[in-house]
């Protein structure tokens, strides 16, 4: 156990903005940030795997587990229900890493009321045919509810004033860079700093000559 607080950060994005791709590079990058993996209770994709991708569960047992008020926030999305497990969050964070929540809007939005100090990031895509061409490319979802997404999007998209970061997913490598540039500038905060090096900091300060 560290004395350090880790960050939790959220990243919202409108289906097909690049989102879950962006995120899977930064951790590669970075292993010491960890991704929340969520509850849902929609059905499993080709090429998931459960507790990889989600914990895939039934509606009883979410509804269960909302009632034992388990989730850091829920959401209903599509027909579905998303939650986020809120001992497995602050139970990482007090060992001093980093935690990323991939959510909607309505979910960042009751992460950031409750945990002072997380951070939100909004990812754009360059345009509104570069998210149809990336909707259609994915190749999981059926013209309906490709409609649905791209009808619901803007909607979506209308949420980025409310986060403190904006990455446009234009250039893959140039959002990755810049999504990993907003991590490594928290952690060089005086606030983080002073945590993560409290010990050098004394022994740089201290009264005694060199």
């Amino acid at each position: 156990m560290t004395n350090y607080q880790g960050t939790l950060y959220t990243v919202s994005a409108p289906s097909g903005a690049g989102k879950t791709s962006l995120v899977k590079a930064l951790v590669a990058r970075n292993p010491d940030i960890k991704v929340s993996i969520s509850h849902t209770t929609r059905p499993i994709r080709p090429g998931e795997h459960d507790a990889t991708n989600y914990h895939f569960i039934k509606n009883t047992e979410f509804l269960a587990m909302l009632e034992q008020h388990a989730f850091l926030e829920h959401a209903l999305v599509f027909g579905n229900y998303y939650g986020t497990s809120e001992a497995w969050v602050h139970q990482t964070l007090k060992t001093g890493v980093d935690v990323i929540l991939e959510i909607d809007w309505q979910g960042a939005e009751q992460i950031h009321r409750q945990l002072q100090g997380s951070i939100g990031i909004f990812i754009l895509p360059p345009s509104q045919q570069a998210l149809l061409e990336r909707l259609n490319q994915r190749g999981q979802d059926t013209a309906d509810v490709i409609a649905r997404r791209l009808a619901e999007a803007k909607e979506e998209m209308s949420h980025y004033v409310e986060a403190d970061y904006l990455v446009i997913n234009d250039v893959f490598d140039t959002a990755l860079n810049e999504l990993e540039a907003i991590i490594c500038g928290r952690r060089l905060s005086i606030a983080s700093q002073q945590q993560r090096c409290k010990k050098l900091l004394e022994e740089l300060l201290a009264q005694e000559s060199l």
